[in-house]
């Protein structure tokens, strides 16, 4: 298949790997030029993914409309902030009489305007065109290593979705299809504010009672906001939800746990060094956005309010702790 990534990070360089690992064509396309020449010479990302070279056969692209000529499948592998202004640039440079078979979003987060999923964002730019969503636990160092992964794909096209599905499945990855789209994008983005969390426990070092409890309860969180914002509860308890969590809330190279981490020891230095970094902190801005939803649906979200609390700064982090532990007493549900 003629496969084309849309964004340079870790992620959409480690998708790359992995699609040139599965024999397909692949063009890797980064936002800035300079990049795309920097990544072009040296067969290496080093900004974001140093250490994993990419194959020769990997196109590395300068401009959209050239990549884009007869792509079946276009990944989608951008920040969720940088969405909007690459939708319009893929408006301008997709021939509308050669639509590819599926774009799939790589993104995990809402809009800052107006709090749409990738997948609705990708709607309304591109009409016509079948929409997917990939999410799952992938660090991107280990997918580009080759070490076994699981992903799900999310849309509303059984066919598009089975092609995709064997495009992308191998050795080292596993594709699972679903038609939960909401509950699949909801899930990939609450695992990076809940991991923020996890981040908090470590840096407290309230140990591993205390971590684990955390992250049951809010799993717990995560299905009741996601059933009422419209996903199924057993997709939360999948790939997406449960699966990308536990990734997120352990692993030493996840940004969102690593942050959180930061938070707990440094909120004030941690805050200040947010704005310099390369990678983005998804979660940061999905707390917000999330305990906005929550505060205007009347969802009850105790731990996502209490994180969004900390992360604006109003609330220190052993307060919030002692906050949630002192809650009335209930049932487990």
């Amino acid at each position: 298949m003629n496969t084309v990534v849309l964004g340079a990070g870790a992620w959409g360089t480690a998708m790359s790997i992995h699609l040139a690992r599965q024999g397909h064509s692949v063009t890797l396309v980064p936002r800035r030029a300079d990049h795309a020449l920097e990544i072009a010479s040296s067969r290496e990302n080093r900004d974001y993914l140093p250490g994993h070279f990419l194959d020769m056969s990997i196109q590395v692209g300068l401009e959209l409309v050239p990549a884009l000529m007869e792509a079946d499948l276009i990944f989608i592998a951008c920040p969720s902030k940088g969405l909007p202004e690459l939708l319009k640039n893929i408006r301008c440079s997709l021939d509308a009489q050669q639509p590819p078979k599926l774009i799939l979003s790589l993104c995990k987060g809402l809009d800052r305007e107006t709090l749409r999923r990738p997948s609705e964002l990708i709607t309304q730019a591109l009409p016509g065109v079948k929409v997917a969503a990939l999410s799952g636990p992938t660090n991107a160092g280990e997918v580009a290593r080759g070490l076994p992964a699981a992903v799900v794909l999310a849309g509303t096209d059984a066919a598009a979705l089975e092609e995709a599905q064997a495009a992308l499945s191998g050795p080292t990855l596993r594709a699972y299809t679903s038609d939960d789209l909401v509950g699949t994008e909801i899930g990939g983005t609450l695992k990076n504010v809940y991991a923020l969390g996890a981040g908090l426990c470590d840096g407290l070092d309230l140990g591993s009672n205390a971590k684990a409890s955390f992250l049951t309860r809010s799993l717990q969180e995560m299905v009741r906001l996601g059933v009422v914002l419209g996903g199924r509860s057993e997709t939360f308890l999948g790939l997406s939800g449960t699966g990308d969590l536990m990734a997120t809330a352990h692993g030493t190279w996840s940004r969102n746990r690593g942050y959180g981490e930061e938070v707990a020891r440094d909120f004030a230095g941690a805050k200040a060094a947010l704005a310099n970094r390369k990678s983005v902190v998804e979660g940061v801005w999905a707390t917000e956005a999330f305990a906005r939803i929550a505060r205007d649906r009347k969802i009850d979200a105790p731990i996502l309010g209490c994180l969004d609390a900390i992360l604006r700064g109003e609330l220190e982090p052993r307060a919030g702790v002692a906050a949630l532990m002192t809650r009335d007493l209930k049932r487990e549900g």
